[in-house]
Parts: structure tokens; C-alpha cells; sequence
């Protein structure tokens, strides 16, 4: 798998108003800001996003993936960076 196509695993299951996913092919960080996580826990988040791999975290395709999730007004605090 390389980083567009789990960039666009996500994009697809999951409205992101920023997503940038870098990795080695086995152990990936992604940054995800969606409207989505407004209001919701970190664990809900990363929940979320997991669930737009499907099987893919099972079938051990997408190894590790570890995660910064932000709401489009965390992000803008953050600079956006």
C-alpha cells in the first residue's frame, strides 16, 4: 500500500478538511481534520478513522498507523500545522 492510496481510503470514508498520511508501507502517522470529531473523544476519533481501513488493519495490509485528529477549529489553533 502506499501513502495515496491510504490517503484516499480515508478521503473516502471520512469528509477531511486536511489529511496528509506519510510512511514506510507498514507503519504510517496520519494527520486527519474533519468536522466529523466535533465534540467527540480522541478514542471515538481514531475509531473513525480505523473504521474507513475495514479489514485492512485485520488483514495486517495497513500495519501500524498512528494519528493526530483535529476539528477543523483545532487545526486552525494548531496554525495548521
Amino acid at each position: 500500500m502506499t501513502a495515496e492510496e491510504l490517503q484516499h481510503l480515508i478521503a473516502q470514508g471520512l469528509p477531511c478538511a486536511h489529511l496528509s498520511v506519510e510512511g514506510d508501507g507498514r507503519h504510517w502517522s496520519a494527520v486527519v481534520v474533519s468536522s466529523e470529531f466535533e465534540g467527540r473523544r480522541p478514542v471515538w476519533r481514531h475509531q473513525r478513522v480505523y473504521a474507513t481501513l475495514g479489514q485492512r488493519m485485520h488483514t495486517d495490509e495497513v500495519h501500524a498507523l498512528s494519528m493526530k485528529t483535529y476539528t477543523p477549529a483545532e487545526w486552525a489553533a494548531q496554525g495548521g500545522r
